[in-house]
């Protein structure tokens, strides 16, 4: 079927029907249908291997009605109406390869800009090496226009684009230190770039693996077309038969075979699937194939992860509660002092704070890190502890340090701090919600999500606190990964099921969702493996419009379905009847045929109503 769109068979129906036209009209009418029949056989020779291939395949197509329409004009003579036929088919199907190409394009972008060659300092200066050869610490050479070949850190300060990878369209300002993704352009001037990965292990491969998976998947209503294709030709073939019986003209029957060629159904969904997967890429959402899209569609229920997720996924110092005789920023000075020795999240965290704060910070002595529990050490000769309460208080005199448990926050992580053997203070951290994260639920309620479930591995109250001014139908707390998937299985009893996560915890949930969303291109491997779906922004943002593109999508592949196959069914009773001889009947489907694909390319657009409709059918 897919090289009907080729040149050959196109060319020899274009040509047979052209030839035979003129010899038609200067009076050589047997001539005109050897040259229309000569095209024809072209056309079939071909359609006639694709149809053997998918039969072997196990698939089953309506290409075979394609084909039956054209053999038996042949068979009776109507030589005129196969060569219509012929051309119409192969021109139907050239115009579905061009739409699929159009929508198709903007994945297809992602693959073209993979970068084949960078400048790499070496012994001798720069040299023009493969991207396969980088290594990790080789300092590149980015010049103005380049695209960053791997994941490296920025070396000085740099202006990049990353619009191909998250559909942020403001280039952003990445500062001596920080990391830049592979396959982001530059757009200021030239900086080096220090590799921290592979060409092969980078942000950018990741993606483009994961477009060439997306492109191989098919949509479940494309093999519900297969699996229509049976019912449809039999259908076709009882109708044709009863014309033939009921009439005495078997005109009639080739009419409706004519009719019933091909049927939108195969041509509609791949194109609205394809379009709609392409829209989603121009938001920043990567969607593995049509399956998952279709699946998108349909999400009755959503079961969110907290960390990383809902949450920005690190702590940062949200209050300073102060023991008696000490100050708030002295204690989180002495604190950041001793934790610039450890590489811990929360130990950054509070260095961060206190750097924020223009805090002066001492370089520590004798400081030893107890892995997950604190460090101690020296300060300025002052001896400080930093960590949990239960690591500070046991080195320190009994009965020293008040009980602070009423100053703490629900939900707050705390950090306990002594000083010279006396309890010093508390400094209360959180883990904040993604700014917008309450709209974004609000949307999704409003494309049809009508159940949202947090399912964190957080204590209860913990994760209460921080969700309390979301709008979620049940909390599920203090979840292992193999709780997770439990709770999923239970959800997807009521409805189809997306799960949304981010950490290697999540993978075994979000490979049993009916859809699996994992956060970020960077996020864990074993995530973005599982999932169905990659937010390439670091950032829900793009979710709810994901699936207000999906259901767009599926909204508009079944109206085209409904449309085109309604109106083969009329074409093909008003053939029985007579009313439609076969080249009229070829004609007046072919122009179904392109309407409804014209319609699936709507799909494309971002629609008026996108982002605010109610659920699809």
């Amino acid at each position: 079927m897919r090289s009907l769109a080729g040149s050959l068979p196109m060319g020899a129906a274009g040509a047979g029907l052209l030839v035979g036209g003129a010899l038609f009209f200067v009076g050589y009418r047997d001539l005109a249908a050897i040259a229309w029949s000569t095209g024809v056989a072209a056309v079939l020779a071909v359609l006639s291997v694709e149809i053997v291939t998918s039969l072997r395949r196990g698939e089953f197509g309506l290409d075979l009605v394609a084909a039956l329409a054209m053999a038996s004009a042949l068979a009776i003579g109507e030589t005129l109406a196969a060569a219509v036929v012929a051309l119409m088919y192969a021109g139907g199907q050239a115009l579905e390869f061009f739409a699929q190409g159009r929508a198709s394009r903007d994945m297809n972008a992602l693959l073209d800009r993979a970068p084949r060659t960078a400048l790499r300092y070496g012994g001798s200066g720069l040299e023009t090496v493969a991207v396969g050869e980088i290594a990790v610490g080789d300092r590149l050479l980015v010049r103005l226009g380049d695209v960053l070949p791997v994941d490296g850190c920025i070396s000085g300060t740099a202006l990049v684009d990353e619009a191909a990878l998250t559909g942020e369209s403001v280039p952003i300002t990445r500062r001596d230190g920080e990391a830049a993704m592979s396959g982001s352009t530059n757009v200021g001037g030239a900086f080096d770039l220090l590799a921290t990965e592979t060409a092969a292990r980078s942000t950018y491969a990741g993606i483009i693996r994961l477009v060439e998976e997306a492109t191989r998947a098919q949509a479940p209503m494309t093999r519900l077309a297969d699996r229509f294709a049976l019912g449809f030709m039999l259908a076709t073939l009882v109708l044709a038969g009863l014309a033939w019986w009921l009439s005495g003209d078997p005109v009639r029957a080739v009419a409706v075979l004519v009719v019933a060629t091909p049927c939108p159904l195969i041509l509609a969904v791949p194109v609205a699937i394809v379009a709609g997967i392409s829209r989603a890429a121009r938001v920043g959402v990567l969607v593995k194939g049509g399956a998952a899209l279709e699946t998108l569609g349909r999400v009755a229920t959503l079961v969110i992860d907290k960390t990383g997720t809902l949450t920005e996924g690190s702590a940062a110092v949200s209050e300073i509660v102060p023991a008696a005789g000490f100050d708030a920023d002295e204690v989180l000075r002495l604190a950041a002092s001793l934790d610039q020795v450890s590489q811990h999240a929360v130990a950054k965290a509070v260095v961060a704070a206190a750097t924020a704060r223009g805090l002066r910070l001492d370089l520590p002595a004798e400081a030893r890190e107890q892995a997950g529990e604190g460090v101690d050490g020296r300060v300025a000769g002052r001896r400080v502890r930093v960590g949990g309460k239960a690591y500070v208080a046991s080195a320190l005199p009994a009965g020293e340090g008040g009980d602070l448990r009423a100053a703490v926050r629900p939900g707050a992580l705390v950090v306990a701090v002594a000083v010279d053997d006396r309890f010093a203070g508390l400094i209360l951290m959180r883990d904040g919600l993604r700014p917008g994260v309450d709209a974004m639920l609000a949307r999704l309620r409003g494309q049809g999500i009508s159940r949202i479930v947090l399912a964190t591995g957080d204590r209860d109250d913990v994760a209460r606190a921080v969700t309390a001014s979301l709008r979620l139908d049940a909390v599920a707390a203090g979840l292992a990964p193999g709780d997770k998937l439990a709770l999923v299985q239970r959800e997807k009893a009521a409805g189809v099921v997306m799960m949304v996560g981010d950490g290697v915890n999540d993978a075994p949930a979000l490979v049993e969702a009916d859809l699996g969303v994992a956060m970020g291109a960077r996020g864990a491997a074993a995530s973005a493996e599982a999932a169905d779906v990659i937010l390439l922004r670091d950032s829900l943002d793009g979710l709810g419009e994901a699936v207000a593109i999906a259901r767009r999508s599926r909204r508009i592949a079944l109206q085209s379905v409904g449309a085109g196959i309604g109106l083969s069914a009329l074409g093909m009773v008003a053939a029985a009847a007579g009313f439609l001889p076969p080249v009229e009947g070829a004609l007046v489907q072919e122009a179904i045929d392109v309407a409804v694909i014209l319609n699936a390319l709507r799909a494309l657009g971002s629609g008026a109503r996108q982002g605010t409709s109610t659920a699809a059918p």
